[in-house]
């Protein structure tokens, strides 16, 4: 399972790239397998506001449709068009074209309660 380095991850299978006063989000590899062949990708407008742990859209697939979580707080600057046409990238590439949202980080300190790859490749060999 490919867990990248660079990278931190939620319990809920959503990671963050930290890029210093921004940060990129998607969901992993791991969750793209589980939700299968994703159909349908819903994100936020720039400017919505988002706290941690808040729902900030949803990931449509053929097996069922999950919510997405913030890994930290911060004002949605720009959301990935590409998927309303290509939801499947988030499947084909999910730590790459499939990114979901770049945030402007309310707290980078919110980032050091995120799991590290480490942390998440112990999480998924739980599961």
């Amino acid at each position: 399972m490919d867990v990248p380095s660079d990278l931190r991850y939620t319990d809920d299978h959503e990671w963050i790239r930290d890029e210093g006063e921004t940060g990129t989000i998607g969901i992993t590899a791991f969750a793209s397998e589980q939700l299968g062949d994703i159909v349908f990708v819903e994100l936020p407008a720039p400017g919505t506001r988002l706290a941690a742990g808040q729902a900030f859209g949803v990931v449509e697939s053929v097996k069922a449709v999950s919510d997405l979580y913030a890994p930290v707080g911060g004002e949605v600057v720009e959301a990935n068009g590409e998927l309303a046409s290509r939801p499947e990238l988030v499947n084909a590439d999910p730590y790459g074209g499939g990114w979901m949202v770049r945030l402007r980080l309310d707290d980078r300190a919110e980032l050091e309660g995120l799991r590290d790859a480490a942390a998440y490749g112990t999480l998924l060999a739980e599961a």
